[in-house]
């Protein structure tokens, strides 16, 4: 049965890494050590790395990691040194047997993608994960890069439109100061509240926050809500030239900028 784990690396990122026991993959290895050290505490091969952007603190550990001659695959539309397999939006390939597929989730930088395992990491763990990078977190997004605030808003609604049992796994644990900032959009949402709750005790724990679900995301995270109520009043209030999603969502990631 393969298992998920979520390497910490730098302060807040999560390295996250897929394994049978015997082979691993990892996805955006900004830093090489944690992956090393897994590697060697579990006997595992790393046999592929997937990268979902251009930044450092994703692709760093690239050439640290090279003599494990895993395969490398990123996105077509960056700059990626190192990379052996560029793909863009609806590409598929496979690793010992787990299917994925390629979205694009431009918005944080112009060339993001995601992979998508559509049928989870097997017939005994079937729930989809989604390896989103900088695109979702936990109760936010990402800040807009060298993409656009379109983008990024049509990114996430494609992210809101998984179904609901799929587990997002981000590359950082930004989930309690993004609650903060959810809870000032929606003061009024009893779902923050306990969610904000169940995360805290994890952190004191500490343990991740993350993978969160779809679902999850659609009750809590103000950026994928951009047509409830509540949310588009607040934006108003801070900026929002009308009441249609992109406004709303464009004054959202403007005052998150600055919160």
């Amino acid at each position: 049965m393969k298992q998920l784990i979520a390497l910490p690396a730098f302060s807040d990122n999560y390295v996250w890494m897929m394994h049978d026991d015997r082979e691993a993959l990892v996805v955006d290895p900004g830093e090489a050590a944690p992956v090393e050290q897994a590697l060697r505490d579990r006997g595992l091969r790393l046999t592929a790395i997937l990268v979902t952007h251009h930044h450092g603190d994703h692709v760093g550990g690239l050439a640290a990691l090279r003599h494990h001659g895993a395969v490398v695959h990123g996105p077509v539309g960056e700059a990626i040194d190192g990379l052996d397999l560029r793909h863009t939006d609806g590409d598929r390939f496979s690793w010992q047997g787990t299917s994925i597929t390629v979205l694009d989730t431009p918005g944080h930088t112009r060339g993001h993608i995601t992979y998508l395992l559509p049928d989870g990491l097997d017939a005994r763990d079937p729930d989809p994960i989604a390896f989103v990078g900088d695109t979702l977190f936990s109760g936010g997004c990402g800040r807009v890069f060298d993409g656009t605030m379109s983008q990024l808003h049509d990114s996430l609604t494609r992210l809101a439109g998984l179904p609901d049992r799929t587990r997002l796994c981000a590359a950082h644990e930004y989930t309690l100061g993004n609650l903060r900032f959810a809870q000032a959009v929606e003061p009024d949402n009893p779902d923050l509240v306990a969610y904000q709750a169940h995360c805290s005790k994890l952190r004191a724990q500490g343990l991740p926050t993350l993978p969160t679900t779809v679902a999850q995301e659609r009750r809590v995270n103000p950026f994928l809500r951009c047509r409830v109520g509540s949310v588009v009043t607040s934006a108003l209030a801070h900026g929002a030239h009308d009441d249609q999603p992109l406004a709303v969502f464009r004054a959202l990631r403007e005052w998150k900028n600055t919160f």
